[in-house]
């Protein structure tokens, strides 16, 4: 589980990289979509289908 200011983090870096990738090329604006979803719903893919997170269960 992911902390709340990790979370804000998270959306902000999401929405960052989109908009700032979009310039650049629209499709690796894409990129940004990952953490932006990671920290609104706070399920990390990598975590749960590889079994391997770095962060303490609660």
């Amino acid at each position: 589980m992911l902390s709340k200011n990790r979370r804000i983090f998270q959306v902000l870096l999401g929405v960052a990289l989109i908009f700032g990738l979009f310039f650049v090329n629209p499709w690796l604006s894409l990129i940004g979509f990952v953490p932006l979803l990671v920290g609104i719903t706070g399920f990390c893919p990598a975590c749960y289908f590889l079994n391997r997170c770095s962060l303490p269960k609660r």
